[in-house]
């Protein structure tokens, strides 16, 4: 029987089942609660935008989004978000979902954290920006149901989010910090390092070996 949360119901598939089960024990409430909510908040953005994303592939996008802050499982350095990404692809090609559909939940989550680009983009891949920003800053919470929203906190739960997500994506990148460099993380990075000594773009340009 289908999962419904606040009128939204929960995909019953077999890799949605492998996806929760996965997130759930490689990371931690943290995240699984903030990924399950952006899932939710997606479908309510498409709802206002009259979009129908696949929610299969949105769940999946969500589950997997911050899954490279806890769970980098690349040989290269790179920013969080393709570890995420990359780990998230993997699991669909793995799991015979076509090239297009992985690409799709590739480019979700990849994108998840760059403004002003995925929400310009497919259902899928606007959906789960969109609903990140919902959950991470607030975007449209005052145009959510108070019944609806008070649903989605009582199975997912916020807790001490913004104090507890901060430091979790600190600690996700602490070891890569010029991963961060041209990105909204750089922010986060600058905040826990007071006085961080990093390249920064204009030096990148007037340092480079053109003469002019």
């Amino acid at each position: 029987m289908s999962e419904v949360i606040a009128g939204f119901e929960i995909p019953d598939t077999a890799a949605v089942a492998e996806a929760t089960r996965h997130i759930r024990e490689t990371t931690g409430p943290l995240i699984y609660h903030h990924s399950r909510r952006v899932f939710l908040f997606g479908l309510t953005h498409a709802h206002r935008l009259g979009v129908k994303p696949d929610p299969e592939l949105l769940y999946l996008a969500s589950m997997f989004h911050d899954s490279g802050l806890l769970t980098p499982f690349s040989d290269v350095e790179q920013r969080f978000e393709v570890d995420g990404a990359d780990h998230a692809r993997k699991f669909l090609l793995d799991r015979g979902f076509s090239t297009a559909a992985a690409e799709t939940v590739w480019t979700a989550v990849a994108l998840h954290t760059t403004p002003g680009i995925p929400d310009r983009m497919g259902p899928e891949i606007a959906t789960t920006y969109l609903g990140v920003l919902t959950d991470v800053l607030g975007l449209g919470l005052d145009g959510l149901e108070k019944d609806q929203l008070d649903e989605i906190l009582s199975v997912h739960p916020r807790g001490d989010f913004k104090n507890e997500f901060l430091r979790t994506q600190f600690d996700g990148m602490r070891n890569r910090p010029d991963t961060t460099n041209g990105t909204v993380n750089s922010d986060i990075l600058e905040h826990f390092i007071p006085g961080l000594d990093r390249v920064t773009t204009v030096e990148r340009i007037v340092g480079s070996p053109w003469p002019s």
